[in-house]
């Protein structure tokens, strides 16, 4: 006999979930690992990371596309830093980098340190020049300068305290990777090499060439590699134990390069920089 309605059993409702709430899709959005295998300090230093010179001030929206993340994580992680002083909000709604973080940069030993000791020594080179003086430190495959000092008359430079450029296209980058560790120096060589002018050196040959050139003469030449009316004159400087620690450099207009007169003038700079911090020269050198 067929069952009736009544007979056939009873299958309970399943609960209703609520929804997650959503965040449009950001088309322009990176790409993120999937959900889940962020560390926690991942995820804070990635909010941190989405302000770069292009972006000083974001709302929080613009936060967690640059981030990768979620609205609410977001967030949760802007409030955090901005409570510590690491952000800070200004009256339209934005976040800025906050003054925290200066005062712990100012502890690196590689960044205002460095540049408190080498300044007096950079004050006395663009005195003796008027041109572009500039120092810089390795941070892998490219310079990050901590120190510009320039004048009124002085070549445009594409620099500011922070910026980074690719090592083998600046003469503060050649002088480093000159005394860079040489399996660094192959991988950095047949790397991928931007090209900024027809000038900029590319070619791996070329450039281990010039390397060599710069370890034989203790100074870096980079010709119009940045931009085709500027040269570059650099030299490396050293650390107590006689590693590089630094390169400082004099910038002027390409027409007026005097190669010959600025050379000395840039390595009295960096001699005098690496003995502030301890570096002493064998006897003769």
């Amino acid at each position: 006999m067929p069952m009736t309605a009544d007979a056939e059993p009873t299958v309970p409702a399943a609960p209703t979930v609520p929804a997650e709430p959503t965040v449009p899709a950001e088309p322009t959005a990176p790409a993120t690992p999937a959900k889940g295998t962020r560390s926690a300090p991942d995820r804070l230093l990635s909010v941190l990371g989405a302000f770069d010179l292009e972006h000083p001030a974001l709302c929080l929206t613009d936060i967690s596309r640059r981030a990768g993340l979620s609205l609410t994580t977001a967030h949760r992680l802007v409030t955090a830093l901005s409570e510590w002083g690491a952000l800070e909000r200004d009256e339209s709604g934005l976040y800025h980098v906050g003054l925290r973080l200066w005062e712990l940069a100012a502890l690196a030993p590689r960044g205002p340190a460095l540049r408190q000791i080498a300044l007096p020594y950079l004050e006395d080179l663009y005195e003796a020049t008027h041109e572009n003086v500039q120092l810089a430190v390795q941070d892998g495959p490219e310079v990050v300068y901590i120190e510009w000092l320039s004048g009124r008359s002085a070549v445009g430079v594409h620099i500011r305290v922070g910026a980074r450029w690719p090592l083998h296209a600046t003469g503060v980058g050649l002088a480093l990777l000159a005394h860079s560790d040489p399996e660094f120096q192959d991988e950095y060589l047949y790397g991928p090499l931007t090209s900024f002018t027809p000038y900029t050196i590319t070619d791996p040959s070329r450039l281990r060439r010039m390397l060599a050139d710069v370890r034989r003469t203790g100074v870096a030449v980079s010709s119009r590699q940045v931009t085709d009316d500027a040269l570059s004159v650099a030299a490396p400087i050293r650390n107590p134990d006689g590693t590089i620690a630094a390169a400082v450099s004099v910038v002027v207009p390409q027409t007026d390069a005097q190669v010959p007169v600025l050379v000395p003038a840039v390595r009295l700079a960096a001699r005098g920089i690496s003995r502030a911090l301890g570096w002493q020269p064998e006897t003769g050198a």
